[in-house]
């Protein structure tokens, strides 16, 4: 088994578009509309997909 990299290697610059920010939390939806777990077969729990 080949060894792995733990550190980046020497001169590495962060791109421009990375970011240590946290991602945004869900948006609730406006749907009046129920989906129906059984229908698209998985579940929604604090707006997010979840298959178990």
């Amino acid at each position: 088994m080949t060894e792995r990299a733990t550190q980046r290697p020497e001169g590495f610059e962060k791109p421009a578009h990375w970011t240590n920010d946290p991602p945004p939390p869900p948006k609730s939806s406006d749907d009046k509309e129920e989906l129906s777990p059984t229908r698209y077969g998985d579940w929604v729990k604090d707006g997010i997909a979840i298959d178990f």
